[in-house]
């Protein structure tokens, strides 16, 4: 029984650190009770590989340390796997959740994250190292992770297209990618 118990511990030691967590937001919030209000805390974590795979959570309880762990064992249940072209997205998406709207572009490597807060976090655990985004409409940041989270949802990758489409895999995939395949038939 100790023995199991131990190899448990182990194997969830193991998986901890082979993600990147990040913790995007915490609010104090309050639930209105008879003798006043009674103070918890929100935290929202995004977890993710860095191999294109991540997992947003929301935890509350009433000491942050707490709702921070419930939170990310929420994301780590949460994962989900996104079709990445290298170090970034293969075409354009817009993300909406709530108020929030996202839009992420793909961009030349060398490029950076341009991206800030929830976005940013996101992208960066996900493995997303060149990219162009926009938040626009609210500002709330669980929404904006969750409208990101939603974008990225949203993308195919080359095969897929091609399948969908009846095409060839190098003719959709990013111009990029096919600059770098004819440079290389011609040498």
């Amino acid at each position: 029984m100790a023995d199991r118990r131990r190899r448990d511990s182990r194997r969830n030691q193991e998986e901890r650190d082979e993600f990147d967590e990040r913790v995007v937001d915490i609010r104090r919030v309050a639930k209105v009770i008879k003798g006043g209000r009674r103070f918890a805390f929100r935290t929202v974590v995004v977890v993710g590989d860095n191999r294109g795979n991540v997992g947003i959570g929301i935890g509350k309880a009433r000491a942050v340390p707490d709702s921070i762990r419930k939170a990310a064992e929420r994301a780590r249940r949460n994962i989900q796997g996104v079709a990445l072209s290298g170090t970034t997205i293969p075409y354009p998406v817009t993300g909406r959740h709530g108020g929030a709207r996202v839009l992420l572009k793909p961009a030349a490597p060398g490029t950076g994250v341009i991206a800030g807060g929830g976005v940013r976090a996101v992208l960066e655990v996900v493995g997303v190292r060149n990219i162009l985004t926009k938040s626009q409409g609210s500002a709330n940041l669980l929404n904006v992770t969750m409208a990101t989270l939603d974008a990225l949802n949203q993308l195919r990758s080359a095969d897929q297209l091609a399948d969908m489409r009846g095409k060839r895999v190098h003719e959709v995939a990013p111009f990029w990618e096919r600059r770098t395949e004819r440079s290389a038939d011609n040498v």
